[in-house]
C-alpha cells in the first residue's frame, strides 16, 4: 500500500534493506513482531483516530549488530503518547537489554 510513498518506495526500501543485509543488523522489533503484522512508530495527523484506523509509517528503527542478538529483553512502541496533547507524529519506541 505505501511502496508509492515518501519514505517507501521500492529503491527506499530496497536501500534499507540492503544495508541491514550488509551489516548483519537485527531489527529489535521484528525480533519479537512477525513480518505479517503491522508495525508503526509514525501516525498522520490527518486522521481523526490515528491509532483506531491503524494505518501509519515505521519510520524509527533499532537495530543491532549480532553479538547483542541474545541479549536483547523486550520491546515497546508507546503509542500512548500518539494521543497526547500536541503530540508528535512519532512515538517513542524502545529496546531493553539484558547486558550483565
Amino acid at each position: 500500500q505505501l511502496l508509492k510513498v515518501v519514505s517507501h518506495t521500492p529503491i527506499e526500501v530496497e536501500k534499507m534493506q540492503r544495508l541491514q543485509k550488509s551489516l548483519d543488523f537485527i531489527d529489535t522489533h521484528r525480533h519479537f513482531v512477525d513480518e505479517k503484522q503491522k508495525l508503526y512508530s509514525w501516525w498522520s495527523y490527518r486522521g481523526l483516530d490515528p491509532l483506531g484506523s491503524n494505518r501509519g509509517r515505521r519510520l524509527d528503527h533499532i537495530w543491532v549488530t549480532p553479538n547483542l542478538k541474545d541479549q536483547i529483553n523486550s520491546m515497546e512502541i508507546y503509542r500512548d503518547f500518539r494521543v497526547a496533547t500536541q503530540p508528535s507524529d512519532h512515538v517513542p519506541i524502545q529496546t531493553v537489554f539484558d547486558l550483565v
